[in-house]
């Protein structure tokens, strides 16, 4: 009796901490984003954080789920790409936001400390229908990001029906998926060689990023082997 009451427990355990894992799995990678988006709420001042992170981890999601269709993984790393697709349109959509009005109310000083009017304020609108690489991933709105996101993932789909077949391709699909995660420090590398400094930057979010990647990477080839 005792030795099946046990046996209950054990099993009560490993689920807790099975529920634990997968939980940590799917939001972990996505929690160091929280602060970074408070602090960027909080500040009013994006210029600490990359965009272009975004556009990694959008890309490299989007590639990774594209792969489940020619090399099946765990339902539990789909759920992850797509939350954390969705938390870097969130970042996207703050950022933008916080730039444009940033940009305004330089403009708006300016203006005044030429004594003109503020009706004469205009800011120049960046848009991705407009095709200029020179403001690619710089555009005004936040549309205009998800116009680009939406053509890369249709593009991409689309090829990947035609060489579904192939297992080179398939292969090819993943280790770009991977590859391009594992780039994801560049871009930040890049803002504060700009900026010449790392305020506003979280050092926790590619602590995390670097464990998630890590655990991803094992969790598909171990789903692949099975």
């Amino acid at each position: 009796m005792e030795d099946d009451m046990f046996d209950q427990i054990v099993a009560v355990f490993n689920s807790l901490v099975s529920w634990v894992a997968a939980g940590a799995m799917v939001f972990g990678g996505v929690v160091p984003y929280i602060p970074q988006y408070r602090d960027i709420r909080r500040t009013q001042n994006a210029e600490g954080f990359s965009t272009y992170v975004c556009l990694v981890l959008l890309v490299a999601n989007i590639l990774r789920i594209l792969f489940r269709f020619g090399r099946y993984f765990e339902t539990l790393l789909l759920w992850q790409s797509i939350i954390m697709i969705a938390t870097m349109l969130i970042m996207l959509n703050l950022c933008t936001n916080v730039r444009m009005a940033t940009e305004l109310n330089t403009k708006r000083r300016s203006f005044i400390a030429t004594d003109s009017k503020d009706e004469e304020i205009r800011i120049p609108k960046r848009l991705f229908l407009d095709f200029d690489w020179n403001y690619f991933w710089l555009w005004s709105q936040f549309v205009d990001y998800l116009q680009c996101v939406l053509a890369f993932t249709l593009v991409a789909a689309y090829i990947t029906y035609l060489f579904l077949d192939s297992a080179l391709f398939v292969e090819t699909l993943g280790f770009l998926a991977v590859f391009t995660e594992a780039m994801l420090g560049t871009p930040q590398l890049h803002c504060n060689y700009q900026n010449k400094s790392t305020e506003g930057m979280r050092n926790q979010s590619y602590i995390w990023g670097s464990v998630c990647f890590f655990m991803c990477h094992q969790r598909i080839h171990r789903s692949q082997d099975t």
